[in-house]
């Protein structure tokens, strides 16, 4: 994926012990997004469960925008179309939202003046208002992007990502960070690189999501460098409690393909992610045994 691969290199940390494992999804299955046919990648589940959020191509020749669906069973969403007030004619993604209706989405609409990329904004009933950036997140560097963002359920954490590109593409890095909720914004949490080390390593990390209780992290991970073969995994690891780092990853056994970005469930049951299948992006559902 596109928008989920951009990130620095915080650790190369090597670990050798094993914490509790994840336990074991089912088969995958198909999401039928009723009323739309296009790609549809970056799935968001809401916290009630009852809206999927998605964008569409994040590269050309589509316009990435966001878009929202309806639940009609685990499996099933009726499109209602692109979210309003939102989408421009840069690249608009990777929608995540808290509990509270604070939402939070990718853009690169002002990365030349600001630097920064993730943006926050109110949503209800389809519209989006109240735009603005966040800040305390950006490296403030040209070539840095924070090209993914996850937001945890109360709203106090946000997980992004850290890619560097240059003028011939990229990510060339691209590892998970965590900020921390002020009172002014979010600021880079101290303790990141401490509760991420069994995360991030030299490949690209990226597209992260974190289960309601906060003991669940799931994401995508790729050998670097990117080539036309690179085949990208769905990751996850548990913790104890949430101010413990997070274990050792385990692959998702059940997921296979070029698949990317995973969102799960506020029951911590479903997984949702999207796949290229047939030339084509769409999503897919995996459930806990």
């Amino acid at each position: 994926m596109v928008v989920c691969l951009l990130g620095i290199v915080v650790s190369c940390h090597k670990p050798t012990t094993i914490v509790p494992s994840l336990s074991p999804f089912g088969a995958p299955v198909r999401v039928n997004l009723i009323g739309y046919s296009g790609n549809s990648m970056e799935p968001f589940l809401s916290r009630d469960g009852g809206i999927l959020f998605f964008n569409n191509l994040n590269s050309l020749p589509e316009n990435t925008n966001l878009h929202w669906s309806t639940k009609v069973n685990d499996t099933t969403f009726q499109y209602q179309g692109e979210l309003n007030g939102v989408n421009t004619v840069y690249l608009e993604g990777v929608p995540t939202m808290d509990a509270q209706g604070n939402f939070y989405f990718v853009s690169d609409r002002n990365y030349a003046q600001s630097l920064s990329s993730i943006y926050t904004s109110t949503f209800s009933n389809g519209n989006i208002s109240n735009i603005s950036l966040v800040k305390g997140i950006s490296k403030d560097q040209v070539g840095w992007l924070n090209f993914d963002v996850e937001v945890d359920a109360p709203g106090n954490n946000l997980y992004f990502v850290d890619g560097r590109f240059d003028q011939n593409g990229g990510p060339y890095e691209a590892n998970i960070a965590l900020a921390t909720k002020t009172v002014s914004g979010f600021e880079r949490a101290s303790n990141s690189s401490e509760i991420l080390k069994n995360v991030n390593t030299s490949d690209l990390e990226y597209a992260a999501c974190i289960s309601s209780d906060g003991l669940e992290l799931y994401f995508t991970r790729v050998t670097a460098p990117l080539n036309s073969a690179s085949i990208p995994e769905l990751l996850g690891c548990i913790r104890k409690n949430t101010s413990d780092s997070f274990g050792i990853p385990s692959k998702i056994e059940s997921i296979t393909g070029f698949c990317e970005a995973p969102t799960i469930s506020s029951d911590g049951k479903k997984l949702y992610y999207h796949k290229k299948e047939n030339g084509i992006f769409v999503i897919f559902m995996i459930q806990k045994k």
